[in-house]
């Protein structure tokens, strides 16, 4: 009683109840419980908030292209989503877990924005600024893995940076855990190593870049390849050891 209590509270229905509580069964009680439930299960997705101004990240990403990318293609997924009814998502779980169930089932509309926008919103938390220009290196457990799966972390760098930058056309490079151990894999457009799709390697993210042109065009022109090597000074490794340690 004392939840179903605390549930009439939350949804607003609980001053209804107490005024009409001669009047409502048990039973409909239980009916009104389980719509407000299933109507939160259903909550729209939505865009979130950068954990930095749009001009934190420079020199190394500009201002104008951290604002089109959040607000204009990251809120087009999200948009595109909330416009799409799906029978095959469950509203309970996370997006990860979402993302773990996209198969070749899977509607393209559903997989390519429900890709983009789970991508996109961990991408912005493994930034961070560094106005500064400091030296950006992992540590921890993390640290430690990379030195014993790529001997360095230049080793590693050098390796990750030439797989995004020949990765052909629009996608993602990945870190991550495979079996115990780390690996460096690609995907194509708003694919992630989440799904069970043919050819995507899985595993558990802990580093994600996003080689779209949108995500450097405007700044780096065709260059990719420069966009990759400033990026470094804005990884957030300390979300990185996070998503590699929990």
């Amino acid at each position: 009683m004392s939840d179903r209590r605390s549930f009439l509270k939350k949804s607003g229905l609980f001053g209804l109840t107490a005024l009409a509580s001669n009047l409502l069964s048990e039973e409909k009680i239980n009916a009104l419980q389980t719509l407000g439930k299933e109507a939160g299960d259903k909550t729209p997705f939505a865009l979130p908030a950068l954990p930095y101004a749009y001009d934190a990240l420079e020199p190394f990403i500009d201002k104008q292209t951290m604002e089109i990318h959040h607000t204009k293609h990251h809120q087009a997924y999200v948009n595109k989503l909330n416009e799409t009814p799906s029978t095959n998502l469950d509203y309970s779980s996370n997006d990860a877990v979402k993302c773990s169930r996209v198969d070749k089932s899977t509607s393209a509309v559903i997989r390519n924005n429900l890709g983009g926008h789970y991508n996109h919103s961990l991408f912005w938390t493994l930034l961070k600024p560094n106005p500064e220009s400091k030296a950006n290196l992992p540590a921890g457990k993390l640290n430690e893995a990379i030195t014993k799966n790529f001997k360095t972390f230049e080793d590693f760098k050098k390796e990750f940076s030439e797989k995004a930058t020949k990765h052909f056309g629009s996608g993602w490079c990945w870190l991550i855990e495979q079996n115990g151990k780390l690996k460096i894999t690609t995907t194509p457009n708003q694919d992630n190593p989440l799904m069970k799709l043919e050819g995507i390697e899985k595993g558990k993210i802990i580093v994600a870049l996003d080689v779209w042109e949108h995500a450097y065009y405007l700044k780096y022109q065709n260059k990719r390849a420069d966009y990759i090597s400033n990026w470094w000074n804005v990884v957030n490794w300390e979300k990185a050891e996070e998503l590699f340690t929990k």
